[in-house]
């Protein structure tokens, strides 16, 4: 028998189902292709359909499809030899591409499908990531890229393509689809167990036709007692989370849909928190934000006692309470931001955090519990400038670091800048600290030939007072010396005293 997912798949966008806006922002992103020539990034969970957008898209636009998927072995050379060539308009053969149905001068297009684009890592594939990232900047072809999920991919591939959100299809969407396939393979159904198989999925249409076709093997009818496939053990993503919450569900649809996303109520929080302005009216976010309040509380509990049976209290608080402060359900879509103070990467918050401990004498459970989320606060988005200067001196900080610590992007000028002022203030306070050690270098030597000279004229004359001169002068070194270990004691003492306040 075969597949039905490939034997229904969409021939055109029109038949794409359950993302109207996705569906609508693709194809214009193709009429306008020769008005901007990026590359597109298609986001979403599995089964929502993007890759057949992808290829149906092709097909109504008459352009040759190169697709490079995961079976593949994505190295750099591998997709310079198969994408490049596309890409610079040749076909896979080595000629000019061929014309198509699309008409004028889009006849000779080809689009270059890039499947699982956030699953590029790996000695396996070495040099991909970079390869693919300097084929969008170059192409002379459309580009489509797929992935899951969009934060997997690297910063700089996000930065230089546009992106487009499929997001999981509703069972109400679904339905139709099931609906459909059954009259077309001549199979009487029962409405029930279509939304039995529709609900079942959350939002996975691919699963959901898979599904149908097992259910109605070797039968010419499907009931409620045939569907024997119970919820998929899927976990829910962070934008169908966030909508759940913000938007849809009641206060304890939305609790159960918290415990469905893989991510720890730290995370939730943070994504509830950053986006919570952009749905809801000022009113709404004030009951809101007493909630995601309480909710940090238990939060700073588990931190203080490491007892994690406190996270189902943070967890009713930011997901429940922040969805019963909602006036009824929202509609419209919402592009949902990162949260700002989410970490580049592990080794980079490890690093920061050291840092911090070591220029404060404290530990690093207390750096990064207590004067972490202090500096993010004071240095929001590198405001104010001075005080996050201040900040990146105090800990020798890189752009990374200052990046991950004010939430602003690592690549800005303003970043760098704050990093270049930063080292400036670092190196003059070091000559500062240093009670002009660096300018008596010089003359210290002069001194030194200048006793050289005295003592060789004193050895020629024989005179005693040579001695007693030598002497003096030894009493005088150890004065000297003496006050210069003071000078190098009160120094210590300074340097223990050394914290953010010394570079301000």
């Amino acid at each position: 028998m075969a597949d039905w997912t490939e034997k229904y798949r969409p021939s055109t966008l029109s038949e794409v189902r359950g993302n109207d806006k996705a569906r609508d922002a693709f194809a214009e992103w193709a009429r306008s292709w020769d008005d901007h020539r990026e590359a597109v990034v298609l986001h979403g969970s599995p089964g929502v359909g993007k890759t057949s957008a992808a290829h149906a898209l092709a097909n109504d636009m008459g352009w040759e499809t190169v697709e490079l998927n995961a079976s593949d072995q994505r190295t750099a050379d591998v997709i310079e030899r198969f994408a490049g060539r596309a890409a610079r308009n040749a076909t896979l053969g080595g000629s000019a591409a061929g014309g198509g149905a699309g008409g004028g001068d889009t006849a000779s297009r080809q689009l270059v499908i890039l499947d699982e684009a956030d699953n590029i890592h790996g000695n396996y594939d070495r040099g991909g990531a970079s390869a693919i990232t300097k084929l969008v900047k170059e192409s002379g072809q459309p580009i489509v890229l797929i992935a899951n999920d969009y934060y997997d991919m690297s910063r700089g591939l996000r930065n230089a393509t546009q992106e487009i959100e499929f997001r999981d299809v509703s069972a109400r969407s679904i339905v139709p689809v099931l609906r459909d396939v059954c009259r077309k393979e001549g199979i009487e159904f029962e409405s029930d167990a279509l939304q039995q198989i529709a609900e079942g999925n959350r939002g996975d249409l691919r699963g959901a036709i898979n599904d149908l076709q097992a259910a109605t093997q070797g039968r010419d009818s499907i009931t409620v007692a045939d569907v024997v496939t119970g919820d998929r053990d899927k976990a829910l993503g962070l934008f169908p989370f966030l909508d759940a919450v913000l938007k849809e569900e009641s206060a304890e649809e939305a609790l159960q849909s918290a415990y469905a996303v893989d991510e720890t109520p730290d995370d939730l929080m943070r994504w509830i928190e950053n986006n919570v302005l952009d749905v809801y009216e000022p009113t709404e976010a004030v009951r809101a934000y007493d909630f995601l309040a309480n909710a940090d509380v238990w939060l700073g509990r588990v931190r203080a006692t490491q007892n994690y049976s406190y996270w189902r209290y943070a967890t009713d608080n930011a997901a429940a309470g922040v969805a019963a402060a909602r006036d009824g359900e929202k509609g419209g879509w919402t592009r949902y931001g990162r949260p700002q103070f989410w970490s580049s990467s592990d080794a980079t918050a490890d690093e920061v955090v050291g840092k911090i401990a070591a220029a404060s004498g404290c530990s690093v459970a207390t750096a990064r519990r207590e004067v972490l989320p202090f500096l993010e606060t004071v240095t929001h988005h590198c405001k104010p400038r001075e005080l996050t200067v201040a900040m990146a001196a105090a800990y020798d900080l890189e752009e990374a670091g200052v990046a991950f610590v004010t939430g602003s992007g690592e690549s800005t000028n303003k970043v760098a800048s704050i990093v270049e002022d930063a080292q400036a203030r670092r190196e003059e306070l070091i000559e500062e600290h240093a009670d002009g050690a660096f300018a008596l270098g010089a003359a210290g030597r002069r001194d030194d030939a200048a006793d050289a000279a005295a003592s060789e004229s004193a050895d020629r004359d024989g005179d005693d007072s040579g001695a007693i001169a030598g002497g003096s002068d030894r009493s005088d070194s150890g004065g000297d010396s003496a006050a210069a270990d003071d000078s190098a004691s009160d120094e210590e003492e300074d340097d223990d005293q050394a914290g953010l306040t010394d570079f301000m």
